[in-house]
């Protein structure tokens, strides 16, 4: 049904509408954004119409229908006054290019899904990419960082709820969703994260209550909607953390919520240039497997990736990225000081033949667990940010600039490699084909 609303817009002439143009990443500017009224964020609103529209016409587009059209309504008063309206609309969202960017994305979801999944702080969108392979549709993401909404949303189409702990927003997860995925942040576990902590008088792990308990949001999460399968990611520290007590939680907590769990550390570097261990942590609901589903994880590759073939050959050595001479000379007497002192900090200088260090959230800041060897007399430079994304696993279509170079780097960083997460779900998705 086309309302006054949708009337109104259709009379106007193609220029009008052209210069009106309206889109979800408009909106997620200061300079185009509108506060609707609520206690949900701009974001977790547009998040709100573009899940809707991602799941329109299917089971779960009840969840969001009723707050979509009306914050859709109350969206075009606002930009189109001119076009009074009464009652909400629905078709005009996907008429005269309004919210042309919910689709138009480089990885759509697929157009006959196979299984439904959530993604659970979602960063970057690596499980996404990998579940959406293999037929997966993704029913709800969340993500709490605002730029990494923003990239998140010119890859998927998609904006991402934010607070998970907050309870307005886990009543936006639909039911009967197949398999649940996330990457908890890492940063109270991580052997950087809990030194770094450690050295400022802080707390790490459980204790750290900003990070560290998400995941009994999570295990809450999964109580309540029990999906068939779980599968979370985290930094290989995660096992040892707090001598072991730490994972022996987490295991334990979710066997108490009746999964069969399995859990491996595997290295990125058999699928892309970087040493980066990860523990996989695959959970089936016994109540649907009973203990016999056929899972094993995956044997990574032999390690033939080299850091050459992630290289932009355009950048030159006067670039931006090329480090001045005062930074290369701080890092170069840090790593003699640090050597001196018998231990092992300091730069990390690329064999391009090889493979690199782990690229952390820092990597903006000067690049040093990753340089690039520029020939003889020459500073190294750092990786530009898509390269860091090619050395994630990201390929050639995947947009990382809809933020700042430094909001990138910092993505890339936390992000998943994601030819891993996607080896891994495959096995996983084969489990659940199987069953179903």
């Amino acid at each position: 049904m086309i309302d006054q609303m949708t009337k109104s817009l259709k009379s106007m002439s193609n220029a009008d509408v052209h210069t009106k143009e309206l889109k979800i990443a408009d909106l997620m500017e200061k300079k185009g954004a509108i506060q609707l009224e609520g206690e949900l964020t701009l974001y977790d609103q547009l998040a709100i119409i573009t899940h809707y529209y991602h799941n329109e016409k299917s089971k779960f587009d009840k969840t969001y229908k009723t707050d979509a059209l009306n914050n859709i309504k109350k969206i075009l008063e606002v930009k189109y006054p001119e076009a009074p309206t009464k009652g909400a609309v629905k078709e005009a969202a996907g008429q005269y290019g309004l919210f042309s960017d919910v689709f138009n994305v480089p990885y759509p979801s697929p157009e006959k899904p196979k299984f439904t999944f959530i993604d659970l702080f979602a960063g970057m969108g690596g499980f996404r990419i990998a579940m959406q392979s293999y037929g997966g549709k993704c029913v709800f993401s969340s993500e709490w960082n605002k730029y990494a909404q923003k990239t998140y949303f010119a890859n998927f189409g998609e904006v991402p709820f934010g607070d998970i702990t907050k309870d307005v927003i886990k009543n936006y997860i639909p039911d009967n969703f197949d398999v649940l995925c996330g990457g908890f942040p890492c940063q109270p576990f991580s052997i950087a994260g809990v030194s770094k902590k450690n050295s400022l008088g802080r707390a790490s792990g459980f204790q750290d209550l900003t990070q560290g308990t998400l995941f009994f949001d999570v295990a809450e999460i999964i109580e309540k909607k029990r999906p068939k399968i779980i599968y979370l990611e985290n930094v290989k520290n995660l096992e040892s953390h707090d001598k072991k007590n730490t994972f022996k939680i987490i295991k334990g907590r979710l066997e108490e919520l009746g999964y069969n769990i399995h859990a491996k550390v595997l290295d990125g570097k058999g699928y892309v240039p970087q040493h980066r261990e990860r523990i996989m942590i695959v959970g089936f609901d016994k109540n649907v497997f009973d203990s016999k589903e056929e899972f094993s994880f995956p044997t990574p590759p032999a390690n033939n990736k080299a850091v050459i073939e992630i290289l932009d050959p355009s950048i030159g050595v006067e670039s931006k990225y090329t480090l001045s001479d005062k930074l290369w000379s701080y890092l170069q007497n840090y790593a003699k000081k640090h050597k001196a002192n018998g231990n092992g900090f300091g730069f990390g200088l690329a064999n391009l033949n090889g493979i690199t260090r782990t690229l952390s959230a820092r990597y903006y800041k000067d690049g040093s667990e990753i340089l690039i060897p520029q020939g003889e007399g020459v500073n190294p430079r750092r990786l530009t940010p898509r390269e860091c994304a090619y050395l994630m696993g990201y390929d050639e279509k995947y947009i990382i600039n809809a933020v700042s170079e430094v909001q990138a780097y910092r993505q890339c960083g936390n992000s998943v490699v994601v030819p891993l997460i996607t080896a891994v779900s495959g096995k996983v998705v084969e489990s659940l084909l199987k069953k179903k």
